[in-house]
């Protein structure tokens, strides 16, 4: 609590110092700042909402779908026919080029699907790809994708994760050198990369008439990495930034009763929740494995009262491992109420009376975290608690496992229950539970092309984590975004900015 204080005393100093400069209008450059350094540009190598952002302005895919509306309508594909349950046949734009000059064609599309398909080429997020087994060329603007099942969210992901390469391009630099220098068909080009620190962008003037994105209305993006929120509101303030988001709560209010700039809150698909290594892959004592345990834990923690006093603004208590608008998220589950004695009396029942000792693990939200640490220790509960770096935190959990962590998800946006569930208890390296039964259901949800089956399906799998207390659903995100008030732009619930929709006034 004393850094937070520290760090809200910073935030005022800031206030008091500055006053709001123009905008960086007069030179056609949106200032952009992200706080949390992007590993890898390249869309197929990283997991990282900021990678999922710059996708969107840098690359394109076949499909689109508009946030507004929800409706899918043809980008570099015009068209798309479902010749049966795996094999899908889309028509290609024609007049469409690469960054770099190549034209766009089918042998871009068959290139990138089998690339991405093959899992020795190790694509970071194998959900987005793993349900395609191939793609072959009909004609020079008409592919073939070959589904390994049917999988009825194939529209929904062609529509979001899965960009298109430029494949002579590829071929020559793979994943490292499109980290370094991206070239796609999107309504921005890449000019410069510094890994992890400094992006700059400028609005590709060749981007393809047709494309349902529109075209970019402002000239140069330049995005850099700022960490610290204090630093960022001193350059908000001074002009060196124009946009940022993900401002903390009390922040975002202040800045908004100053007048000085537009301040928008917007819902997310992003939820938190609590791994629990019920599988026991950090060793078969782990207390987590005990189901009793698990149970305790959920009801020792007052998620109400975190989203009230911290995350504010149209964040929500969840309660199924999925976001609500997500196709297939069942939310007649267990719940699991804040009730401290219940909690107590859980562990004593489960051989634990006098409390016992954890590693808790966490990469982002430290007050969100430290909230659930002082609820757990109020119990009984005494935490070892472990901040790492997000991408640090991903491969222990997948090499060795971690007994429990806070994590998050955003589900690329995707509307699906297959994008959330799916993606972390079909025992993959990230199923801390390993349940059978749980994947055999959703192996059902996953393929049935009768929606009624997959929501039946679904609605099996969420209920049996709840039940069981495999993990624990904590809350849904809200962003907060500043903005100078020279810039036009609204939020959208999916959590995704496009640069490319926003214009100066």
């Amino acid at each position: 609590m004393k850094q937070i204080l520290k760090g809200a005393g910073v935030f005022a100093l800031v206030l008091a110092a500055s006053g709001a400069a123009q905008a960086d209008k007069a030179s056609d450059t949106l200032n952009i700042a992200f706080t949390k350094e992007l590993e890898n540009v390249d869309s197929f190598y990283n997991s990282a909402r900021e990678g999922v952002i710059l996708q969107r302005s840098i690359w394109d895919g076949l499909i689109y779908r508009d946030p507004y509306s929800g409706e899918y309508t043809g980008n570099l594909a015009t068209d798309w026919t479902w010749v049966d349950d795996v094999t899908l046949d889309l028509n290609l734009r024609e007049g469409v080029t690469f960054h770099n000059g190549e034209p766009f064609d089918a042998d871009d599309v068959v290139a990138t699907v089998n690339w991405v398909a093959d899992e020795k080429n190790g694509v970071k997020t194998q959900r987005n790809v793993n349900w395609m087994k191939s793609a072959e060329k009909l004609e020079q603007f008409k592919v073939r994708i070959h589904l390994k099942d049917p999988f009825p969210a194939a529209i929904e992901y062609l529509a979001g994760p899965v960009s298109i390469y430029p494949n002579e391009y590829y071929a020559k630099v793979g994943p490292t050198g499109m980290g370094l220098n991206p070239v796609g068909t999107g309504p921005y080009k890449v000019v410069s990369v510094e890994p992890g620190k400094h992006f700059v962008l400028e609005k590709y003037e060749n981007y393809h008439k047709d494309s349902p994105k529109g075209q970019p209305k402002i000239g140069h993006l330049d995005i850099r990495t700022i960490p610290d929120f204090n630093t960022q509101a001193a350059e908000l303030f001074s002009g060196g930034l124009d946009w940022i988001w993900q401002v903390p709560p009390d922040q975002a209010e202040s800045l908004g009763a100053m007048g000085s700039f537009t301040v928008a809150n917007e819902s997310t698909m992003r939820i938190g929740y609590l791994t629990f290594d019920g599988a026991g892959r950090t060793g078969a004592g782990n207390p987590l494995t005990k189901k009793l345990v698990r149970q305790a834990i959920s009801h020792a923690i007052d998620r109400k009262t975190i989203v009230a006093a911290l995350l504010k603004g149209n964040s929500r208590v969840v309660n199924s491992f999925c976001f609500p608008s997500q196709f297939g998220c069942e939310q007649d589950v267990t719940t699991y109420d804040y009730d401290p004695q219940k909690a107590k009396e859980l562990l004593a029942e489960a051989g634990y009376p006098d409390g016992l000792e954890i590693d808790f693990y966490a990469y982002r939200n430290r007050e969100y975290a430290e909230a659930m640490l002082g609820y757990l220790e109020a119990v009984g509960i005494k935490t070892n608690f472990k901040l790492l770096q997000y991408s640090a935190l991903r491969e222990l959990t997948m090499k060795e496992g971690v007994p429990m962590s806070f994590q998050t998800w955003g589900s690329y946006s995707i509307n699906d229950a297959s994008a959330s569930v799916s993606q972390y208890f079909k025992f993959g390296s990230l199923d801390t539970t390993q349940d059978q039964q749980i994947k055999d259901w959703l192996d059902v949800a996953d393929s049935s092309v009768d929606p009624e089956k997959r929501k039946e399906y679904y609605s099996k799998a969420l209920k049996r984590i709840a039940d069981e207390a495999f993990w624990l659903p904590l809350f849904s995100y809200n962003a907060n975004y500043v903005f100078t008030q020279d810039l036009d732009y609204a939020p959208t619930t999916d959590a995704i900015p496009r640069f490319f929709q926003m214009s100066w006034k």
